[in-house]
């Protein structure tokens, strides 16, 4: 492969490197079938962007919840927890195309909604934690993943301008706010947000199906 053009690589989590999004498919139908409910076919993509208090209390409001989004979010995580620290894999081709990014000096780092309680565990279980100069969550920036903030954020951290970042991401969503802060965007291909696919491939600069086609 030539060497890398950009100059700081921006990674979401779920669904992009990490094969998690069936984990999280699962905890909704536990979630709801515990409360007698179905699954609503548009739930999981509303909340797919979203931080957990985000989506806690857009579940809560939506099925009218007595639950607090706190008991929501406790709910969730210990529903996920076993499942990130030792039955998440990685996507194909992912360690090896960090290792490349390491090896010609690009900072890295990941932009997720997702919880460090989860994805640190599974991020140190497959073995490439230590590639990641940086780490930012949607919990801390105003705003979630259809606007450039958690992309700037990350941006920032690792000291590169977003004109020279590559971001990559499975949702679409994510696709377009790294696109409005001005970020390069790599769509990756992931079985839950497939129907987001022919979206992606408009809006994103490349798409791939998975990190081996880098390589």
């Amino acid at each position: 492969m030539a060497e890398i053009q950009w100059k700081g690589a921006i990674f979401d989590l779920d669904g992009t490197l990490l094969d998690s999004m069936g984990v999280w498919s699962q905890v909704d139908i536990d979630f709801l079938k515990k409360r007698n409910l179905a699954v609503p076919e548009d739930y999981m993509q509303k909340i797919a962007a979203m931080g957990f208090p985000e989506a806690a209390k857009y579940t809560k409001e939506r099925f009218g919840f007595p639950d607090t989004p706190e008991m929501l979010v406790k709910e969730w995580r210990e529903m996920a927890r076993e499942a990130y620290a030792f039955h998440v894999t990685l996507k194909p081709g992912v360690k090896e195309y960090l290792e490349l990014l390491k090896e010609q000096g690009i900072p890295i780092a990941a932009a997720t909604s997702g919880d460090g309680e989860l994805f640190v565990p599974c991020l140190k279980h497959n073995e490439i934690y230590t590639y990641f100069d940086a780490f930012v969550t949607v919990a801390e920036v105003e705003r979630g993943k259809g606007f450039p903030d958690i992309y700037e954020a990350a941006a920032e951290r690792i000291g590169v301008a977003p004109a020279d970042c590559m971001v990559f991401e499975d949702l679409a969503a994510g696709i377009r706010g790294a696109r409005d802060g001005g970020f390069g965007t790599t769509g990756i291909l992931d079985d839950c947000s497939k129907e987001e696919w022919e979206n992606i491939r408009k809006t994103a600069d490349l798409v791939i199906h998975d990190f081996t086609e880098l390589l």
